[in-house]
C-alpha cells in the first residue's frame, strides 16, 4: 500500500498542482507573519534601554509626576553619583521658511550630568543649561539650520527662539516617530510641554554600592506615590513594551492568515473529495484484493501527509522571502525591524506542522467517504459518477443556523450588543455552509438563466454540469464566500462609518476652518490672538469641564443654533452671564427658564432650556443630558487652565476665506503644535484612518480570494477530467472547441459569481448590522452601499474565474476525440 501510494502521487502529480498551491499560500502567509514577528522582536530588543546605557536605578511616579524637588532629594542620597529628571511629551519646531515643521515631535528631557548621557551626538553637544536645544540630524539638514543659531520652539505656548547647540541620532529608536525630536534640559522641557513634573528620574550610583539598600534609600526619598526599579527591571519593561506592540502586530496580522488557512482546508477537501471520487474503481479493486478499510484511509492519509509536507516546505521558503520583504518596507518606518531575517527553527517546525496537519485534517473526512463504498457496487460507471446529495438532517441544521445567524443580526440592531453581530455572522456563514448544497445549486440555476437566455444551449450545459454533484459546487463557492464576505464587510462598514463621520461634522462643525492640536491640546493664548485678528469674526476653542457632576461647556453665541434647539426660551438670549441648561439635567434640577444657577463660583440666569441633537438620546446607554453652555469669556473666567483640542473659526463679515486663511496662518507661524484645516480637510483626516485600514485589510484578505479562485480552477480541472469521455461525446456530436470553451467558462463564471454574491450579501448583512448597532447607541450611523467597489469585487471574482478555465479548456482540448472516447 506504501509502494502504491508512493507512486500514485507521482502519477496524478497534476491534479495536486493547485491544491498544493493553497496550501503554499496559506503556508506561506503564516511562516511569513512569525517570521517577520521575529525580526520585530529582536528590533524590540535592540531598541530597548537605548537611551538607558548608564542608568544602574530609576524612580517612577506611579501616580503623579516627581517634582524638581524630589530629583533634588534623590541626587542627595547617599552612593548616588548622579540624578536628572527625564520626560517625554511633545512640541513643534518652526522651520526656516517660518512655518511649523511638519510631523508629529517627540520632546525629551536630555540629562546635564555626562554619567547619564546616552545620545549619540551627530555635530556638536548636548544642552548644557536652559535656553540651549538639540535636534535630530535629519530635521537640522532638510531645514538648513545652522549650530550655534536660534531656532523657535513652541508647546503649550508660543514658539520661543533656543540656541541649536547639536544634533543627535535617534533614527531606529523609540523616540524615532517620523517626525522631529526636540532635546532639552529639564526645566525648559517642562515649560515647552505644560508637564508639572518628570515621569521619572534616572539615578547613576557609585560603584559597590549595594544595591538592595540603595533600593530602599531611593524609596524613602522620593516619598510614597513612587516605584524604585533596578536597572535590569527598567531593561525589562522597556523590552516588554517594544515586544508587546510586535505581538499585537503579529496578532492582527495571524488573524487575517487563520482566514487564507481555513479557505485553504475547503479547498483541500473539496480537492481530495474529488480525486477520491474518480478514484473509486482504483479503491474498489485494491478492496476486491484484499485491502481492507483501514488500509485504504491510512493510505490517503499518507498521500494527504505527503502533500501538506512538500507544500509546506514550499510555502515556508515563500514565507521567509515575503518577510524580506515586507521587512524592507517597514524598515522605512518607525517599525522595530531587526537588521536581519533568520529562519528560527521554531517558526519553520511550527509553519511546516500547521500545513501537515492542515492538510490531513482536511482530507479525514473525505478519506472516510471514499472508504464507504461496497467493492462490487463501485466497479460500475454509476458508481464512478457519484452525485452524492447532502443529508435531510445536515440540510434542516443547515437552514435553522442560518436563520439563527440572520436573527442574532436583526437583534443586535435592537440590542445594541456587538457580541450579537459577531455572533450572527459566524451562524450565518455556518448556515450556507451547511445548507450550500441546497442553496448554492439553486442560485446557479438562478444566474445562468439570463446565461442560457444570451448563449443558449451551451450554458445550458454549463449549468448542468455546474449542478450535477451539488456538495462539490458548494465547497467550492463557499471557499469564496468567506474572503469576499469579510471583504466587502469591510468595504462597507467603511463607506458607512465615513460617510458617519462625515454628517457629525456637518452637524457639530459649521465653520470653514478648524485649528487641531497636533498630539494634545492647544496651546494657551492662541484663540486669544485669534480672536485679536479683524478678520475673523467667530473663533471658538471647544472645552469643557465637568464639576458637581455636571458637564460644562464652552459656548459661541453665534454657533449653538448648529446642534441646539430650545425647548424653553430663546437661543438669542444666549450671550455673557448667561447659561443654556440641557433639559434633562433643567428637569432633574427644577431649573426653569430666568433661574439664578452657581456654576463654581459665578451665578448665571438660565437663557434657555435646550435639547443637544449629536449627544446620545436618554437611555441609549451613554451619558447624556447632564450639562451646561456657557460663553467662551465666562468659562475662561471660571476654567482658567482649561484647554481644548480644537478651535473653529469663521471670517469677519465682508471677509474673504483667502484673507481669513492669510490672518489664521499669520497667526499660527508661532504655534509650531497645531493644524490648520477647513472643513474638507478635517473631514479626510477623520476619515484617512478609516481608508487606511480599509487598504490593509482589503489587502491581507485578498490572499484568502487568490486562494478560494485556485479552488475554483482546481475543481474545474478535476472536473474535466472527470468528464473525458462525455466532454468527448459532445464534441463527436458537433460542441466545436470555441463552444467547449465557453461551456467551461460558464461554469467557472457560475461557482465564482454565486460564491461572490453570497459573500457580498453575508458581508452588507454584518456591516447593517454593526451600523444599526451604532446608531441606536447614539452615533449619527447608516448603512451605506459603495455600489461601485462591490460591483468591482464581483466583477474581479468573475474575470479571475474566466481566467482559472483557461487551462482546464486547454485540457478538455488536448487530447483527440478518438482517444477521449476510449478513455476508461
Amino acid at each position: 500500500m506504501l509502494g502504491l501510494t508512493l507512486r500514485s502521487l507521482r502519477a496524478e502529480a497534476l491534479r495536486r498542482l493547485l491544491s498544493t498551491l493553497a496550501v503554499v499560500l496559506g503556508v506561506a502567509f503564516i511562516a511569513g507573519t512569525l517570521i517577520l514577528n521575529d525580526a520585530m522582536t529582536d528590533g524590540a530588543y535592540e531598541r530597548a534601554g537605548t537611551f538607558d546605557r548608564h542608568t544602574d536605578a530609576g524612580v517612577y511616579g506611579e501616580r503623579n509626576t516627581l517634582s524638581p524637588a524630589t530629583v533634588d532629594r534623590v541626587r542627595a542620597v547617599d552612593g548616588v553619583i548622579a540624578a536628572e529628571g527625564e520626560l517625554v511629551g511633545t512640541g513643534g519646531v518652526v522651520g526656516s521658511d517660518g512655518r511649523p515643521v511638519l510631523g508629529y515631535a517627540v520632546l525629551a528631557a536630555v540629562p546635564t550630568d555626562p554619567a547619564l548621557r546616552s545620545y549619540d551626538v551627530v555635530a556638536g553637544r548636548l544642552p548644557d543649561r536652559p535656553g540651549e536645544v538639540v535636534l535630530d540630524a535629519p530635521t537640522v539638514a532638510r531645514e538648513g539650520f545652522a549650530l550655534d543659531a536660534p531656532v523657535r520652539i513652541g508647546g503649550v505656548a508660543a514658539a520661543r527662539p533656543y540656541t541649536l547647540v547639536g544634533t543627535v541620532d535617534v533614527a531606529r529608536t523609540t523616540r524615532d516617530v517620523g517626525g522631529p525630536f526636540i532635546g532639552m534640559v529639564g526645566s525648559d522641557a517642562l515649560a515647552v510641554t505644560g508637564m508639572q513634573g518628570y515621569g521619572r528620574i534616572m539615578v547613576a550610583t557609585r560603584p559597590g554600592t549595594d544595591a538592595a539598600a540603595l533600593i530602599g534609600r531611593l524609596a524613602a526619598a522620593a516619598g510614597p506615590g513612587a516605584a524604585v526599579k533596578t536597572r535590569q527591571q527598567i531593561l525589562d519593561d522597556a523590552v516588554e513594551d517594544a515586544v508587546r506592540d510586535a505581538r499585537q502586530f503579529t496578532m492582527a496580522l495571524l488573524t487575517f492568515a487563520a482566514v487564507a488557512v481555513v479557505v485553504a482546508g475547503f479547498v483541500i477537501a473539496n480537492t481530495f473529495a474529488i480525486v477520491l471520487a474518480q478514484r473509486t474503481r482504483q479503491t474498489a479493486l485494491l478492496r476486491v484484493v484484499g485491502a481492507t478499510r483501514r488500509q485504504v484511509f491510512l493510505a490517503t492519509v499518507l498521500e494527504s501527509a505527503v502533500v501538506g509536507l512538500v507544500a509546506s516546505a514550499l510555502g515556508v521558503l515563500l514565507g521567509a522571502g515575503l518577510a524580506a520583504g515586507l521587512a524592507a518596507l517597514l524598515s522605512r518606518t518607525t517599525a522595530p525591524i531587526g537588521a536581519s531575517i533568520t529562519l528560527a527553527p521554531g517558526t519553520v517546525l511550527v509553519s511546516v506542522l500547521l500545513g501537515v496537519l492542515l492538510t490531513v485534517g482536511a482530507s479525514l473526512l473525505p478519506a472516510w467517504h471514499g472508504t464507504r463504498v461496497a467493492p462490487v457496487a463501485a466497479l460500475t460507471d454509476a458508481a464512478v459518477q457519484s452525485t452524492r446529495r447532502a443529508g435531510r438532517l445536515r440540510l434542516a441544521a443547515g437552514a435553522l443556523v442560518l436563520l439563527a445567524g440572520i436573527a442574532a443580526l436583526v437583534g443586535a440592531a435592537v440590542a445594541g450588543q456587538f457580541v450579537l453581530v459577531a455572533l450572527g455572522g459566524v451562524l450565518a456563514f455556518f448556515g450556507i455552509v451547511l445548507f450550500g448544497p441546497l442553496l448554492v445549486p439553486a442560485l446557479a440555476r438562478v444566474v445562468g438563466w439570463p446565461l442560457r437566455r444570451l448563449i443558449g444551449a451551451t450554458a445550458g450545459l454549463a449549468v448542468a454540469n455546474a449542478v450535477r454533484n451539488p456538495r462539490r459546487i458548494a465547497a467550492t463557492s463557499t471557499a469564496l464566500v468567506i474572503g469576499i464576505g469579510l471583504v466587502s464587510a469591510f468595504v462597507v462598514g467603511a463607506h458607512s462609518t465615513k460617510d458617519g463621520i462625515e454628517r457629525s461634522v456637518d452637524a457639530q462643525i459649521g465653520v470653514d476652518y478648524v485649528v487641531t492640536g497636533i498630539g494634545g491640546d492647544l496651546p494657551a493664548g492662541l484663540a486669544a490672538a485669534l480672536t485679536a485678528r479683524p478678520e475673523l469674526g467667530v473663533v471658538h476653542e471647544q472645552r469643557a469641564e465637568v464639576t458637581a457632576g455636571i458637564e460644562v461647556r464652552a459656548a459661541h453665541p453665534a454657533l449653538v443654533g448648529r446642534t441646539l434647539t430650545a425647548t424653553a426660551g430663546e437661543l438669542g438670549a444666549f450671550g455673557p452671564g448667561t447659561v443654556l441648561v440641557h433639559r434633562e439635567l433643567a428637569a432633574a434640577r427644577g431649573w426653569t427658564v430666568g433661574d439664578q444657577v452657581t456654576v463654581g463660583s459665578r451665578t448665571f440666569r438660565v437663557a434657555a432650556v435646550v435639547d443637544d441633537e449629536s449627544r446620545p438620546a436618554a437611555g441609549s446607554g451613554a451619558s447624556a443630558g447632564h450639562m451646561i453652555d456657557m460663553t467662551d469669556a465666562d468659562f475662561s473666567a471660571i476654567f482658567p487652565a482649561e484647554r481644548g483640542y480644537l478651535a473653529e473659526i469663521d471670517p469677519a463679515d465682508g471677509v474673504d476665506a483667502g484673507r481669513a486663511r492669510g490672518a489664521i496662518e499669520s497667526v499660527l507661524a508661532g504655534y509650531p503644535t497645531v493644524n490648520l484645516m477647513d472643513q474638507a480637510a478635517y473631514k479626510k483626516m477623520l476619515t484617512g484612518t478609516v481608508d487606511m485600514v480599509l487598504a490593509l485589510v482589503t489587502a491581507l484578505l485578498g490572499l484568502a480570494v487568490v486562494i478560494a479562485l485556485v479552488g475554483v480552477a482546481n475543481t474545474l480541472s478535476l472536473s474535466v477530467l472527470e468528464r473525458t469521455r462525455e466532454n468527448a461525446v459532445l464534441r463527436a456530436v458537433g460542441l466545436t472547441r470555441g463552444r467547449m470553451r465557453v461551456m467551461l467558462a460558464v461554469e467557472a463564471t457560475l461557482m465564482a459569481a454565486v460564491g461572490a454574491l453570497l459573500g457580498l450579501a453575508l458581508g452588507t448583512g454584518v456591516s447593517a448590522a454593526a451600523m444599526a448597532m451604532l446608531d441606536r447607541l447614539g452615533g449619527d450611523f447608516h448603512l451605506v452601499l459603495p455600489v461601485g467597489q462591490l460591483g468591482l469585487i464581483l466583477a474581479v471574482a468573475v474575470v479571475a474565474a474566466l481566467l482559472a478555465s483557461v487551462l482546464p479548456a486547454r485540457r478538455a482540448l488536448a487530447r483527440p476525440v478518438v482517444e477521449a472516447l476510449a478513455d476508461l
